[in-house]
């Protein structure tokens, strides 16, 4: 028997993976925040580059679960 299309569990592991990535955006923020000034400057710019490519994974995210809704209907 064929297995039925996933689309519902695609959108729901894309949403999880979603709000983990902007989750650790958030931290990593805060923590900047708060402990920017005691990190090597190496270190500080590591952190603010994972963003960048998180905002990017984010970006990419968004845009693939709006495509698993649009193929659900």
């Amino acid at each position: 028997m064929a297995r039925p299309d996933g689309r519902t569990e695609n959108v729901d592991r894309l949403q999880k993976m979603l709000k983990n990535t902007e989750e650790n955006m958030n931290e990593a923020q805060e923590y900047l925040a708060e402990h920017g000034e005691e990190l090597a400057p190496a270190q500080a710019e590591a952190i603010r580059e994972k963003n960048e490519r998180r905002r990017a994974n984010i970006d990419q995210l968004q845009g693939e679960i709006e495509e698993e809704r649009r193929l659900e209907l």
